[in-house]
């Protein structure tokens, strides 16, 4: 559901009061947080919880069920949390091909097993091809990363390239072929894990993970929770190897346009901002990298923690005190 649509249908909606609940619906975070006994001890492993499903992105089957999967983790990565276990959500047409099935399963179960965690069950439907997982993890209180938790002053940074959207779009116009778009499609199905590490490991503030909202929904919403704007640095970006090639000649997935109407009124960019680059910043990304923001004293401690595990980083931008506009790109 679009950014816009979904705020309008939370809006009247309260969240429910318990002394549990830790991290709800109201900030648009990745994932709720649910403490198993709010008496005890208050920084005892609370449970992390979220589900994500979609229709497929790629043309492989073994790749749609990985990247489905790690778009699913993610989630409790965002919140700097551990995967525990995963219940399966699924639906193919009463003819879909068994090997196809077969392998979607496959390589969803696989990138479940990489995490750590376990599938535990699910759900299959006949109807419309949908695959994903609702993913249970831990978090101590003192590692959570809310998207709430950013300040001024902080540093922001990227743990993915930018582009799914652009590059997967490409190759449903017949733009790109399958080897073309193998190396996105293997990020697309790399783990947060490493990512989520590190940010965990330098104390990090706040973190959210980049996927349908695009950079400029997921931004948006972390700087709202937190009260803050995000200033992002446009020649700094991350991109895709023909993410921004793609983009100028006008490919973009369906959620840019939408991305971009729903947050005309609380984001901007700048003037001097190519139009392509424009473009990719409100695509929706799939399973894309973590935005995180960070104490300056702590950035150090992350890069080295990034190097250390051969995850990519780069710096983005830095967080400063609430203006007009919650996002800034210039």
């Amino acid at each position: 559901m679009p950014l816009g649509r979904l705020a309008q249908v939370l809006r009247g909606i309260h969240a429910e009061e318990d002394p549990r609940l830790v991290v709800g619906p109201e900030t648009f975070d990745d994932a709720g947080i649910v403490r198993l006994d709010p008496n005890g001890d208050p920084d005892a492993p609370a449970l992390v919880q979220t589900v994500d499903f979609f229709p497929p992105v790629v043309d492989d089957p073994y790749f749609y069920g990985a990247i489905a999967a790690a778009n699913s983790l993610s989630d409790v990565y965002a919140m700097g949390g551990r995967p525990l276990s995963a219940l399966t959500l699924a639906g193919f047409p009463k003819d879909f091909r068994q090997d196809w099935i077969e392998a979607i399963f496959r390589g969803g179960f696989e990138k479940v097993r990489e995490a750590g965690a376990v599938v535990a069950g699910g759900h299959t439907v006949e109807g419309e091809i949908l695959f994903g997982f609702a993913v249970t993890g831990l978090v101590r209180p003192s590692a959570l990363t809310p998207n709430s938790g950013a300040r001024a002053g902080d540093l922001l940074f990227l743990t993915k390239r930018l582009g799914m959207g652009t590059l997967t779009t490409a190759q449903k116009r017949g733009l790109i072929d399958w080897q073309g778009l193998l190396p996105a499609a293997r990020q697309m199905a790399t783990l947060n894990r490493d990512g989520a590490e590190a940010m965990v490991a330098a104390g990090c503030r706040a973190a959210t993970d980049v996927t349908g909202f695009g950079l400029m929904g997921h931004a948006r919403n972390l700087a709202r929770a937190s009260g803050v704007t995000l200033e992002l640095e446009a020649d700094r970006l991350p991109l895709f190897e023909r993410a921004l090639e793609f983009a100028a000649q006008g490919v973009a997935s369906g959620g840019s346009k939408r991305n971009r109407e729903a947050l005309a009124s609380e984001v901007r960019v700048g003037a001097g901002v190519p139009e392509a680059l424009a473009t990719l910043v409100f695509d929706a990304e799939t399973s894309g990298g973590l935005l995180l923001a960070l104490a300056p004293a702590a950035a150090e401690r992350f890069q080295s923690e990034c190097d250390r595990r051969g995850q990519f980083w780069a710096r983005v931008g830095r967080v400063a005190p609430a203006r007009e506009r919650w996002v800034e790109v210039g």
